[in-house]
């Protein structure tokens, strides 16, 4: 079976930003509480990263799902490999391991 045609636009997003955070709405207007928080862990770490608005298209909302078999949004991803949703994310920044593994895949954040 061929995978959908959306997996093409997903593979050049992750290939051109080091960072990517698929989520709903925008990082300067989230439109969901679990957005927003991970939204919040990216600038205080003062991280660089694109946004897609997977409300924009359901076409990009399911297609991120079944990409990375993930069945929820916000997704986030450093360096084209799936690092989780907002409960992970939270998790990893309040140990400090997010910060060590964006140090690691060579991501810049705040000192």
């Amino acid at each position: 079976m061929s995978e959908p045609a959306i997996f093409d636009d997903i593979r050049k997003a992750l290939a051109e930003h080091d960072v990517v955070l698929f989520m709903k709405g925008s990082p300067q207007a989230p439109q969901c509480g679990f957005s927003s928080t991970v939204v919040k862990i990216l600038d205080v770490l003062d991280v660089d990263y694109a946004s897609v608005n997977v409300l924009a298209s359901n076409v990009v909302r399911d297609g991120i799902k079944a990409f990375s078999d993930w069945p929820t949004i916000p997704q986030l991803y450093v360096k084209g490999e799936f690092v989780g949703g907002c409960d992970i994310i939270r998790e990893m920044y309040e140990s400090g391991e997010l910060q060590e593994f964006l140090t690691e895949k060579g991501v810049k954040t705040a000192a």
